[in-house]
């Protein structure tokens, strides 16, 4: 029996439609992955599964009943969720059970906060306030708000999106047992085929909008539980990953893609990052006199690199003792959990956080503060929302190519914005560009500021399977043509294989500092449809999922 069925649904906002024609029959004890695409209405959806929107056409029912506004028989768990700053974990998932669950007495209602806390991996933070949580654990306490409602259906807008490997998956196994204990409803919309694979009965993806519908149901027969590991060796795993895949790429590719003007040109200038090393370091390291004066495989260093914080119990190192050199054009992913330095180390090396002991060099110059040279990525791109996308390129290209004229430094814009796919739209302002054109000007800005090395923290962490893919590809194919020297800070072990020559894997913080490092022989350049068939793709996978499954400490020899 159908415990929430969407007959004919369609939904327009400010003239547009947002999504047409939903038929859908979600069984009673049923797990339904939704796949979506940027733009495509998942949120949308969702709201009207939780009564939070109502249709323009079709109805939506919930045991045969019609929708007519938000009830606690449907938990809703969304991608961001509010929380009360100046309240408690525990007391911020108590007003939901003091909410749905008024008529229980306290202590029951005590009982159902603490269980919901515990299972969400949160029973060490219980007294803490959010701003002492990192992203990924307030995360975690939505989740537990849902949970202590005791919903017969559980709706998950993209909840575990922002999170770190490691607790991703432990959350993925936690929805899996509460759904395996209590067969509760699910419908969780992700931008991961891997976790629709791992946890779903079906999984049925939602084509590219406007006038987004449902597209053909895949049904995932394998075994329960899944484990995420032994499935890298089961064919019918690997099978039924890349015929999704496939279908999700093969329906973006009918979104109207932006073409590359071929006929831009970069100009024949100088950026001012391209000043030699100082003849101080060349001399400390007998280096003066030698053609390029430092070895390219010594281009940037880590040594002995610590960060410590101070916080009201003490001093708390964060990255202790993190030792790396790497080749000049060399990219690596650095990758590891949440809480265990990664974007610290990036932020360091970019100088926006001081290091604490140790020294970082990079081209024959220590790193003591923010410069040009460096250009970083993140995950959400700060752009100016009144300038168009190749005024805020040009931002950083004015600084760079002071010398160059006008109209050289326009070209340098132009030339990278086309690179990224925006030569259509580099004349459109910031606040009209979708999540993922703004990050492809982000991109375009970085690499247009021809830095002596590239810093990527999450770039992509927010955006669709599909975007995310598209833009891993354009950055492959921009670095292709600079080889300028990179580091990617990832949660996504996929990403990781497909971007790095070496993917750097961060030991559990505290104290935390390299526990293993992976050489990615496939050669460049990379596609995510190569990668898949490539015979040693899944061995490296397994080799990742092991060391982040398996809470390592120790540390690798310094590379």
């Amino acid at each position: 029996m159908a415990i929430l069925e969407l007959k004919n649904v369609a939904k327009s906002y400010g003239g547009t439609e947002v999504l047409r024609g939903i038929d859908l029959s979600i069984a009673e004890g049923e797990f339904v992955a939704i796949v979506g695409f940027s733009g495509a209405g998942k949120t949308t959806l969702v709201n009207l599964m939780g009564g939070l929107a109502e249709p323009d056409v079709g109805e939506v029912l919930f045991r045969g009943q019609p929708v007519r506004g938000p009830g606690a028989e449907r938990g809703v768990v969304f991608q961001n969720y509010s929380l009360m700053p100046w309240l408690s974990v525990k007391d911020n998932v108590a007003l939901a059970v003091d909410a749905v669950h008024k008529g229980k007495p306290s202590p029951e209602r005590g009982v159902l906060t603490r269980r919901a806390v515990e299972t969400v991996g949160l029973g060490h933070a219980t007294d803490r306030r959010p701003k002492e949580l990192s992203g990924g654990m307030r995360q975690r306490v939505g989740f537990a708000r849902a949970l202590a409602m005791s919903p017969e259906m559980l709706l998950l807008d993209e909840p575990l999106s922002a999170l770190d490997a490691l607790t991703r998956a432990k959350l993925q196994d936690e929805i899996e047992a509460i759904w395996r204990k209590d067969r509760k409803t699910v419908v969780l919309i992700t931008n991961d085929v891997d976790e629709a694979i791992l946890l779903a009965d079906r999984i049925i993806p939602l084509t590219p909008g406007p006038g987004a519908t449902l597209g053909p149901a895949f049904a995932v027969d394998l075994p329960r539980p899944r484990d995420r590991t032994a499935v890298n060796h089961d064919p019918d795993f690997k099978r039924l990953r890349a015929e999704v895949t496939a279908w999700l790429m093969e329906a973006g590719a009918s979104r109207a893609a932006a073409t590359v003007d071929e006929s831009l040109t970069l100009p024949a200038v100088t950026p001012v990052t391209a000043a030699p090393p100082p003849k101080s370091y060349l001399a400390k390291f007998n280096l003066l006199g030698q053609p390029g004066g430092l070895s390219d495989d010594r281009y940037v260093e880590f040594s002995r690199v610590t960060k410590t914080f101070a916080t009201p119990k003490g001093p708390l190192t964060v990255v202790d003792g993190f030792n790396l050199k790497m080749r000049k054009g060399e990219f690596i992913s650095l990758i590891g959990h949440s809480g265990c330095g990664k974007s610290t180390v990036l932020s360091m090396v970019a100088g926006l956080a001081d290091v604490s002991s140790g020294g970082i060099v990079l081209d024959g110059k220590e790193v003591t503060g923010a410069g040009p040279d460096r250009a970083v990525v993140f995950q959400a791109p700060s752009l100016f929302p009144w300038l168009t996308a190749l005024e805020n390129v040009m931002l950083g290209v004015d600084r760079v190519y002071p010398q160059a004229g006008r109209g050289e430094r326009n070209d340098i814009a132009r030339y990278y914005l086309s690179r990224v796919g925006l030569g259509d739209a580099m004349h459109k302002k910031a606040a009209e560009l979708s999540n993922g054109m703004k990050q492809r000007v982000g991109i375009a800005r970085a690499f247009a500021l021809s830095p002596k090395l590239l810093l990527l923290d999450e770039p992509f962490g927010m955006l669709d399977s599909l975007t995310r893919w598209e833009l891993q590809e354009v950055l492959m194919e921009v670095w292709a043509r600079t080889q300028v020297t990179a580091i990617c800070v990832t949660h996504d072990v996929d990403e990781a294989i497909l971007l790095a020559d070496r993917v750097v894997m961060m030991s559990n913080g505290p104290n935390a500092r390299i526990g293993h490092i992976l050489e990615v022989d496939i050669p460049h350049p990379r596609t995510r449809q190569a990668l898949l068939e490539h015979p040693r793709y899944y061995a490296y996978r397994e080799e990742l999922l092991n060391f982040l499954e398996g809470g390592h400490h120790g540390t690798a020899k310094a590379a």
